[in-house]
């Protein structure tokens, strides 16, 4: 198993403290934290530096000024970048946070992930009942 592989496998065991995970062909994690979608990558950028993406749809399809908001809720620090998306249905909020996972183990990268997708519920949570 490669580098990454190794880092997807420890993230496996992590996430399933606390949640179903799916493993997709290609490696990737996908796994539900509430309402909420996230898929977790892994790569190796450099020997000796595996990093493992993590990738949370924190809300869809909302109308108004979201972006503005997101803007401003994203200075506020967080675990992760968001990011919007627009489109004819409306705008997308995604929460995006790499990290270095070489020799992490699962205890702690369950906290470090749980930390991440724990904001990014709250943040929907926000965008909810401001946006729709």
């Amino acid at each position: 198993m490669n580098a990454s592989g190794e880092a997807l496998e420890a993230a496996r065991k992590a996430l399933e403290l606390f949640h179903d995970v799916s493993v997709d062909d290609d490696g990737a994690l996908s796994f539900r934290h509430g309402d909420v979608p996230c898929a977790v990558q892994g790569m190796e950028l450099a020997d000796g530096l595996t990093v493992l993406s993590l990738t949370v749809v924190v809300a869809w399809d909302l109308v108004g000024d979201v972006a503005t908001w997101v803007a401003e809720r994203a200075g506020q620090g967080l675990f992760g970048t968001l990011g919007v998306i627009s489109s004819e249905r409306g705008t997308d909020v995604m929460l995006r946070y790499a990290f270095p996972a070489d020799g992490l183990k699962p205890e702690p990268l369950s906290t470090l992930l749980m930390l991440v997708v724990s904001t990014a519920s709250q943040v929907r949570g926000e965008l909810l009942s401001r946006f729709s």
